[in-house]
């Protein structure tokens, strides 16, 4: 590891070590560094913040090694503390920004996330449903070539009645779709290159291109199988995002009622200075 990219790794540490000294005392302490401990909830706060880096490591080395990154950190900041480098103003101006991130944070997880109930989040995805004008989908079927000449002599076999599925398999240099018989399944708008959508789309159930559709991968004979409006997702798999949108509403409406009791003073001339 670099310097820039441990110091950055150390770096992404600071809240893991920011735990009350009341909350680490009901803890169990794993080491110490000048008398100051480091938790088992240290490091499994840590943990979180590493998880990437902590995948390439063997499970029964992880927790070893979060503790001797957390061992690292410490020595470092009591190393800066000496040196008084916490004493700047720049320094206690950028500590002052972090920890006021950190009550919004609190403020979100304590007073705003526990009013978006589970009722809440049913009313808000049935609300949004009734609404709701799903896109059209498109199930297509396509043979890929490399030549004009060879996309129109298999739309001539084709006008013959010569199974599509089967000069796909055979014909088709699109090695995912050809073994499934040129079989596309179902896609939505910008799935797919431009041409080849704009092709599919004027066609109707059961009809073939006429003519060759030129893209970036060759040339294609486009099959439409059917077109259907785009399935509602189901409740469980769009949660997430319902309730963080419920979460992100009922901030803002908290946050409208604190500066209505708040008092707020902006010096335009200040702002406006150059």
């Amino acid at each position: 590891m670099t310097g820039h990219r441990r110091i950055a790794a150390l770096g992404a540490l600071l809240v893991a070590l920011a735990a009350p000294a009341a909350a680490q005392a009901q803890d169990k302490v794993l080491a110490k560094v000048d008398g100051q401990p480091i938790t088992e909830k240290d490091v499994a706060s840590a943990s979180a913040s590493l998880a990437a880096q902590l995948a390439q490591l063997p499970e029964e080395a992880r927790k070893r090694a979060v503790l001797d990154r957390l061992v690292d950190m410490r020595i470092v900041a009591n190393g800066a503390a000496k040196a008084g480098l916490d004493q700047s103003d720049a320094f206690k101006a950028r500590l002052e920004q972090v920890r006021t991130q950190l009550l919004v944070a609190e403020f979100v997880k304590a007073k705003v996330e526990p009013s978006v109930t589970e009722e809440a989040i049913k009313a808000r995805y049935e609300k949004d449903a009734k609404s709701f004008d799903p896109p059209e989908e498109i199930h297509a079927r396509h043979i890929l070539v490399k030549e004009e000449a060879d996309a129109k002599a298999i739309i001539a076999e084709l006008a013959k009645g010569a199974d599509f599925a089967k000069i796909a398999g055979e014909k088709s240099e699109d090695p995912g779709s050809g073994s499934q018989g040129g079989d596309l399944g179902f896609f939505g708008p910008g799935e797919m290159v431009p041409e080849f959508e704009t092709a599919a789309k004027a066609l109707k159930p059961g009809e073939v291109t006429k003519e060759p559709v030129k893209s970036q991968f060759g040339w294609h004979v486009i099959k439409l199988e059917e077109k259907r409006k785009q399935p509602l997702p189901a409740l469980d798999e769009v949660r997430d995002q319902v309730k963080q949108a419920l979460v992100g509403e009922t901030f803002t409406k908290m946050l409208d009622d604190m500066k209505k009791a708040s008092k707020v003073e902006i010096d335009t001339k200040a702002l406006e200075a150059k």
